[in-house]
């Protein structure tokens, strides 16, 4: 039976250089859990090693955890991409880093550590994730498309690291399963800022970066079962299943 989901499918971890250090995956499954959060997709900048760590820490509980990742584009916008297994994010990931240029400097950028599901430092991701990718818009959002991912386009509302902000508007070719409108905005803003996107579907997010923030701002998602196949027809509108602009 069909009932609706919350969902917050932006979520940064430790790994990310500018989330904090107790976004790690014990704390945050524990922080999606005391939010009353359904689902939530893991979404690093340029990374996803931490992923699978989350997937065991949430073993045992009711919550879902969506494989994704937060690209930056050569023009310095930010995507979602969201994928239906780890496999899948695993591929995007090794095409992520063969265009990603530049090593972490901690000092300047701080440490990204891998953290597992018992609180231990496996190991520190050596890549510049702070920096953009060598890919274009389209490419992205193609690469997310051909392993069959679902491309939201981050926090279209922003003055920076948006495809509206550095574009000047969202162009159709990128083929965006969905729109992300910031926390601060909500999707009800978002309708009022963008009535020119009304075809594509909003969502809202938390973009947690500290443990304080997880859960900010949720999206409704009407489905038959909280899966990831569920939540590409409910983008697309498709069989019943629907985003609900507001939570109740």
């Amino acid at each position: 039976m069909a009932r609706l989901y919350t969902c917050d499918l932006h979520n940064h971890t430790c790994m990310s250089p500018c989330a904090q250090l107790d976004m790690h995956p014990r704390a945050l499954v524990q922080a999606f859990l005391a939010r009353g959060l359904d689902i939530v997709a893991i979404t690093d900048h340029n990374a996803s090693e931490n992923i699978a760590h989350i997937m065991q820490a949430a073993q045992g509980s009711p919550l879902v955890v969506i494989p994704g990742m937060e690209v930056t584009t050569r023009e310095e916008a930010h995507v979602l991409g969201l994928f239906q297994s780890l496999e899948a994010v695993a591929q995007f990931q090794e095409i992520v880093y063969s265009r990603l240029p530049g090593e972490n400097d901690e000092k300047r950028f701080g440490c990204q550590p891998i953290v597992n599901e018992l609180e231990e430092v496996e190991a520190f991701n050596t890549h510049l994730l702070f920096s953009a990718t060598d890919m274009a818009l389209d490419e992205v959002t193609a690469g997310i498309h051909r392993l069959d991912g679902i491309a939201i386009a981050s926090h279209i509302d922003r003055s920076f690291f948006s495809v509206v902000s550095q574009l000047g508007f969202v162009p159709e070719s990128a083929r965006f399963d969905g729109l992300e409108i910031s926390a601060a905005l909500g999707i009800a803003g978002g309708r009022r800022r963008f009535p020119e996107l009304a075809q594509y579907s909003f969502i809202t997010s938390s973009d947690a970066h500290c443990l304080n923030d997880v859960g900010r701002s949720c999206t409704g998602l009407q489905l038959e079962s909280p899966c990831f196949e569920e939540i590409k027809l409910a983008l697309g509108h498709r069989a019943g299943r629907y985003v609900a602009e507001s939570l109740p």
